[in-house]
C-alpha cells in the first residue's frame, strides 16, 4: 500500500490480540503486555479504537471492562459476522473514509478476508502490536486540544445520537433542545495546528481537497488580503471542537473562497450552510462579488450540494475544478434552531 493517508481509527481483535488466549475456550485470558499503555498513547494522540471480533458480545464487554480498557473503544462489532462487514459497519458509525483504518488480527485469514474486500484498510499481524506506535501514519504531525479530547466527544455524539432516536417530535424540534451555539472568529495563532489539522483530516466535506501546513495559514491568517476564519460548535453535551474552516481571498472588487470545509461530524446538525451565509452576508456588506472554488470528487458531493443550496452557480471549469459565484441577492438566514455568536 502506498500513500497511505493518516489513519484516524485501529480496529482491534480480541483474542490473541488484545489478550493471550481465546475467551470461549477460558474465561482466564490475560491482557497482552504494553496494550493498556499503547491504547492510552493513540487515545493523546486523537487516535480512535474500534473493535472487530467473533465472541459472545457480553461476556467480551465484560472482560474489557475488567482490565480497565472497555471506555477506549467505540462502536464495537462483536458478533459472527466476517471482518469486512464489522469494519464496514463501524466506519459506517463514525463516517470518514474506509482508507483511515487500520485492522490488528492474528488470524491470516481474518486479515486476508479483510483485505479481499476492504484493500484500502491496511491490515497488520498482532503479533507486530508493540511496534505500532512507531508506525508513521500513526503518529499526527500535531496533537491539538480537540485531538486530545476526540473520544469524549464522539462518546457524546453517542449519546446524542441516542437521544435523537429516542426522540418523538419534528427535526427541527429536537435540535432546539440540544441548545446550540456555532462561533464564528478570526483564525488565532493557538488555533493554527488545529486548522492544519482539519485540512489534512477532513476530505468529505471539503470543497477544494487542498491541504495547508502550519505556515501556509499563518501567513494567510496575517496578510491582509485573505480571511482565515474558524468555527467551533458547542451544545448542551459539551463542545463538537473547532469543526470548520474557511480561507477567503480578497481583491479589490471580489471576495473569493479559496478553501472551505466541515467536520462530517457536525453536518447531521444542519449547520452546513452557517459558515457560508456568513461569509455571503460579510461580502455583501463590503459590496464585493462573491466566488468560490470547487474541485469535484466522488466524496464531497454534500458540500456541492451545500454550495447549491446557498445559490452558488457554476460560472467557469476546467476539468473538475469549477469556479462558482453568488450573486448574493438572497442569503438564507442562520437556522432559528441555533444561536450564531461572531467574535
Amino acid at each position: 500500500m502506498t500513500n497511505l493517508k493518516e489513519a484516524k481509527c485501529i480496529v482491534w481483535d480480541l483474542d490473541n490480540t488484545i489478550w493471550d488466549g481465546v475467551l470461549l475456550e477460558s474465561e482466564k485470558v490475560e491482557l497482552k503486555p504494553g496494550i493498556k499503555e499503547i491504547l492510552e498513547e493513540f487515545d493523546s494522540r486523537g487516535i480512535l479504537h474500534s473493535i472487530a471480533s467473533k465472541n459472545n458480545y457480553d461476556d467480551a464487554i465484560d472482560k474489557l471492562k475488567e482490565f480497565g480498557i472497555d471506555q477506549y473503544f467505540l462502536y464495537p462489532q462483536i458478533n459472527w459476522n466476517a471482518k469486512s462487514s464489522s469494519i464496514a459497519e463501524i466506519q459506517k458509525k463514525f463516517n470518514f473514509g474506509i482508507d483511515t483504518f487500520v485492522f490488528l488480527d492474528d488470524q491470516q485469514f481474518e486479515r486476508e478476508e479483510v483485505a479481499s474486500l476492504l484493500p484500502e484498510v491496511e491490515t497488520i499481524d498482532a503479533l507486530e502490536y508493540a511496534e505500532i506506535l512507531k508506525k508513521e501514519r500513526l503518529n499526527p504531525k500535531f496533537i491539538t486540544a480537540d485531538s486530545k479530547q476526540r473520544r469524549s466527544m464522539y462518546q457524546s455524539d453517542i449519546i446524542r445520537n441516542q437521544t435523537e432516536l429516542e426522540f418523538k417530535g419534528p427535526q427541527e424540534e429536537f435540535l432546539a433542545s440540544l441548545n446550540m451555539e456555532f462561533v464564528i472568529s478570526d483564525a488565532a495563532e493557538e488555533d493554527l495546528k488545529r486548522a492544519e489539522e482539519l485540512t489534512v483530516r477532513t476530505n468529505q466535506l471539503n470543497a477544494t481537497g487542498r491541504t495547508y501546513d502550519y505556515n501556509e495559514l499563518n501567513e494567510f491568517r496575517l496578510s491582509e488580503n485573505h480571511k482565515l476564519i474558524v468555527c467551533e460548535l458547542t451544545d448542551k453535551y459539551g463542545s463538537y471542537g473547532k469543526i470548520g474552516l474557511a480561507l477567503v481571498e480578497m481583491n479589490e472588487d471580489e471576495w473569493h473562497i479559496k478553501l472551505l470545509l466541515m467536520s462530517c461530524r457536525v453536518m447531521a446538525r444542519g449547520v452546513g450552510t452557517v459558515l457560508l451565509s456568513h461569509i455571503m452576508a460579510e461580502a455583501k456588506k463590503a459590496n464585493k462579488r462573491l466566488f468560490a472554488d470547487f474541485k469535484v470528487t466522488d466524496r464531497n458531493r454534500m458540500m456541492f450540494v451545500t454550495f447549491k443550496f446557498a445559490n452558488f452557480k457554476e460560472v467557469a471549469k476546467n476539468e473538475d475544478y469549477v469556479v462558482l459565484e453568488n450573486d448574493l441577492t438572497n442569503i438564507q438566514g442562520y437556522p432559528d434552531y441555533i444561536k450564531v455568536v461572531h467574535l
